[in-house]
């Protein structure tokens, strides 16, 4: 029997949910077994669980698998009917109890504070109640939504109890991270409008002890593509290079899709060219109504089933790809990994907002347009894709993809690791 010296343990909404955090848990497994961890456990909910909270989930037969040594632990429920929602985290919080007591040297990896690192909070309690040896260091991160949707909602509510539960369960982990300046600045405001209501002294804690990790991103994923593959990708779909403006991400409102349809109608580009709207989520339905009353539904596709090995290409091939997120009550974007892919992918450029945290992912090569402004969108494709040569597009691509390798996967874990001296399986 191998023995296990070295485990890292990653709590998260994984694979298959459409969600850039999931995939960063995969990308940060991936790179732990590279460097030096014996075995990377990743606890998540069970499949049906995930179905039924009306997550979008890609297709289960699009999800790649995970090398050997990288295991997904889906816990099964606790107890009885009453208490629904409270079964599945008790599961997956004695799941990790048992992670924690079975004398394995872990880093513990929590990627949403509500309710993920809440329950690491919890199950280090139970761990070390049960007066079995604990050795186990922890790592919150903080993606963004998890405070613009549950932190600032219990601070708008008054509800002191819910906002201290969080953010004294973050602040208990023995590293605080953030995934952008934004999300770290988010966290200290609401922190700081909680220590004005009650008293307390969160604020002047999460500033010293937050940092930031940006989102881990497979870089070699996206880069080096083989163009003959490229090519017959698109093929496969009907598509030809820069045939089509591509967007790719889940069909939430506050990703900004009916105001990219109305653009795309309004633009000189989309005379020989086709809309393709990749992706999905709860506003599938209304988009697809939206798109039905265009004058060119015949010009815009939606793709419902593209997996994680054919979006790069689709990435590649575009003549533009749009993101034109806006801020909503349930959701900033808080920095942007579909933007950070697509520089690393090449194609052509990218057109967004500056919502929340996408200038971080973003730097200085995207076309930059208003939020709710089709017009601006319009404009925007015309200079993409009608104003500038294919060598500038080109030249632009190219460091669009430098300053986003800063991103991949690799650097990304090396430097949150660097910060953890008892974690020495491996050297950076």
């Amino acid at each position: 029997m191998t023995t296990i010296e070295n485990r890292l343990v990653i709590v998260v909404r994984a694979d298959p949910v459409i969600c850039g955090h999931s995939v960063e848990a995969r990308n940060l497994a991936e790179t732990a077994l590279e460097r030096g961890f014996d075995e990377v456990r990743i606890v998540t909910w069970p499949i049906e669980t995930l179905e039924r909270a009306g997550l979008p989930l890609k297709p289960l037969d699009s999800v790649l698998p995970y090398s050997p040594g990288i295991f997904v632990d889906r816990p099964a429920p606790v107890g009885d009917y009453k208490v629904p929602d409270g079964r599945y985290l008790a599961g997956i919080i004695g799941r990790l109890v048992e992670l924690f007591t079975d004398g394995v040297p872990t880093v513990c990896l929590s990627l949403y504070l509500s309710p993920h690192t809440i329950a690491v909070a919890d199950a280090l309690r139970a761990a070390w109640g049960t007066g079995l040896p604990v050795n186990v260091t922890t790592i919150a991160e903080a993606v963004g939504s998890d405070v613009t949707n549950v932190v600032r909602t219990a601070v708008t509510e008054g509800r002191l109890g819910a906002a201290a539960h969080i953010l004294s369960s973050y602040l208990s982990q023995d590293h605080c991270v953030a995934v952008s300046e934004y999300t770290r600045d988010l966290i200290i405001t609401e922190a700081e409008l909680v220590d004005q209501h009650h008293g307390t002294r969160f604020a002047p804690q999460c500033r010293e002890r937050i940092t930031v990790s940006y989102p881990a991103i497979d870089a070699d994923a996206y880069t080096h593509l083989d163009e003959q593959v490229i090519d017959e990708v698109l093929a496969a779909r009907g598509l030809e290079r820069e045939s089509y403006v591509l967007f790719l991400s889940r069909l939430t409102a506050a990703k900004g899709v009916e105001e990219l349809i109305t653009g795309f109608e309004l633009s000189e580009s989309h005379h020989d060219k086709t809309l393709v709207i990749a992706g999905r989520g709860p506003q599938a339905a209304v988009l697809r109504e939206f798109a039905s009353h265009s004058p060119l539904i015949d010009r815009i596709r939606f793709l419902d089933d593209v997996g994680d090995a054919e979006k790069p290409y689709l990435m590649a091939g575009c003549a533009a790809f749009v993101l034109p997120s806006k801020p909503r009550p349930e959701f900033v974007e808080t920095f942007g990994i579909a933007l950070a892919e697509k520089m690393l992918a090449g194609g052509g450029p990218v057109i967004t907002t500056l919502t929340g945290g996408i200038g971080e992912a973003i730097g200085d090569h995207a076309l930059i347009v208003e939020v709710e402004d089709p017009e601006g969108i319009a404009a925007a494709l015309d200079k993409a894709i009608l104003h500038t040569t294919r060598e500038e597009r080109r030249e632009w691509a190219d460091r669009a993809r430098e300053y986003a390798l800063q991103f991949d996967r690799r650097r990304v874990f090396d430097k949150m690791f660097a910060s953890i001296p008892r974690v020495k399986a491996y050297e950076i």
